[in-house]
């Protein structure tokens, strides 16, 4: 069985409930997945290589990506995640930058074979975002076949 992670970076929550809801649809494709906040990431032991399918959120907040979500994309800068499947995600209330930078990054740094895009909501439960996230989730399992 494939086995995914999915890693957020939030301040409101929004983020996470995505988080949630992306791995929602890769469990009914049929992966193991583990949904993780990026601050509980070295404290759990995890290893993002260990993973067939690497996910990461972060919210945009002024314009900019949380913290939390950049400093963490230097430390998997480290990991071996080249070729790996991937997918980026995030919530916004203006703009949305962050998510098309995490995208940008796993593609262009860390070398992963990306989803079609980077998925952007400002709420999961405004204009259909449960089917959005549910079925960004299940097109990054499609990948994992």
């Amino acid at each position: 069985m494939a086995k995914a992670l999915v890693i957020y970076a939030t301040r409101t929550n929004q983020t996470r409930s995505i988080a949630d809801l992306i791995a929602e649809g890769m469990r009914l494709s049929g992966v193991d997945v583990t949904v993780i906040n990026v601050n509980e990431y070295e404290k759990k032991g995890i290893n993002a290589a260990d993973f067939d399918a690497v996910v990461l959120g972060g919210a945009t907040y002024h314009g900019e990506m949380i913290g939390s979500m950049k400093t963490f994309l230097f430390l998997l800068e480290k990991a071996d995640l080249e070729g790996k499947v991937g997918g980026a995600f995030g919530a916004y209330g203006w703009s949305g930058e962050a998510p098309g930078r995490i995208f940008s990054t796993m593609q262009n740094v860390f070398r992963m074979k990306m989803a079609k895009g980077p998925l952007m909501l400002k709420s999961a439960s405004l204009g259909g975002g449960v089917q959005m996230a549910q079925g960004y989730g299940k097109e990054i399992a499609g990948m994992l076949s």
